[in-house]
C-alpha cells in the first residue's frame, strides 16, 4: 500500500469516477465523493466507514466547490490530491441550433465548476505539494459536428491545468484524455445519432457494437495513481490515459 492520501473525487457514482473510487479505497486511501445521486456512494461509504465521506450535490451550483472542500479539512485536516471527473455532454446540437444559454450552463458544469473547486483547494494542494488530476477529452482536440460546446470546455479546462501547473510549481496538475469508455456518456452519444454527422454517429455506434470500447478501469486506474504518485514532469500537460509517457502508471 502507498502512503495515504486524501483525496477528493467528482463524478464518482459510476463509470470513470467509481473506477477510481474503488482503487483508491482498496489501496488505503481516504476520500471526499461528490455526485449528484446518493446510492452508490452510501455503498461505498458503508463498506469504507472510517474512510469516505460523501457529498451529493450539483457542481453546477458553484457553493458547491468550497464546501466539498471544507468537508474534506473537516473530517480529514488535509486535502492531498483533487480529482475533477464530472461532465454533462448537452447540449449536442449544430452551434447554429443552440443558445447561449445551453452553452453557458454546459460550461458551469464542465468548466466554472472546475475552478469553484481548484481555487479553495490550492492553499491546501500548496502545503501537501498536492495533485489535480482532469478528466478531459479527445473532444478537446478533434472536432465532431454537434460536439462545439462539450469540446471547447474540455479545452479550457486544459489551458486551465496549464496555467495552474505554472502558476503553482508546488502543484502537479495533468489533464488526462480517458478515451473512448463504456460509461452512461457513451449510451448518451449513441441517442444523439439523428443529429450527430454520419460519419462519427457510425464510429461510436461500431465501437459498442464491435465491443472495442474501454471498461472504466482502464483510464480510471491511471488516473488514480496519478492522484497518488503523479510526478512533477507532468504538470501542465494533456496526455492520453495510454500515452507512453503515462506507462508506469498503467495496469501490467
Amino acid at each position: 500500500m502507498s502512503e495515504q492520501k486524501v483525496i477528493i473525487l467528482t463524478g464518482a457514482s459510476r463509470g470513470i469516477g467509481l473506477a477510481i473510487a474503488k482503487y483508491l479505497l482498496k489501496d488505503g486511501h481516504k476520500l471526499v465523493l461528490v455526485a449528484r445521486t446518493t446510492e452508490k456512494l452510501e455503498k461505498l461509504k458503508q463498506e469504507y466507514v472510517d474512510a469516505v465521506e460523501i457529498l451529493t450535490g450539483d457542481l453546477k451550483d458553484l457553493q458547491v466547490g468550497p464546501k466539498v472542500v471544507q468537508l474534506a479539512l473537516k473530517s480529514f485536516s488535509r486535502i492531498d490530491s483533487l480529482i475533477i471527473n464530472h461532465a454533462t455532454l448537452s447540449p449536442v446540437k449544430r452551434i447554429a441550433d443552440s443558445t447561449p444559454e445551453e452553452w453557458r450552463s454546459l460550461f458551469d458544469v464542465n468548466f466554472f465548476s472546475a475552478v469553484s473547486l481548484i481555487t479553495p483547494a490550492l492553499p491546501h494542494l500548496r502545503k501537501s505539494q498536492g495533485r489535480i488530476i482532469l478528466t478531459s477529452s479527445g473532444a478537446a482536440t478533434g472536432y465532431y459536428s454537434t460536439w462545439g460546446a462539450y469540446g471547447s470546455s474540455k479545452a479550457a479546462l486544459n489551458h486551465l491545468a496549464a496555467t495552474v501547473a505554472i502558476e503553482e510549481p508546488d502543484v502537479t496538475t495533468v489533464s488526462i484524455r480517458p478515451g473512448v469508455v463504456d460509461t452512461e456518456m457513451q449510451v448518451e452519444v449513441r441517442g444523439h445519432n439523428s443529429v450527430m454527422d454520419e460519419k462519427d454517429a457510425k464510429k461510436f455506434k461500431s465501437l459498442h457494437e464491435e465491443g472495442k470500447l474501454l471498461k472504466p478501469e482502464q483510464p480510471g486506474n491511471v488516473m488514480a495513481r496519478l492522484s497518488i504518485s503523479g510526478e512533477k514532469e507532468l504538470s501542465g500537460k494533456f496526455l492520453s490515459w495510454d500515452s507512453k509517457e503515462l506507462e508506469k502508471y498503467q495496469d501490467c
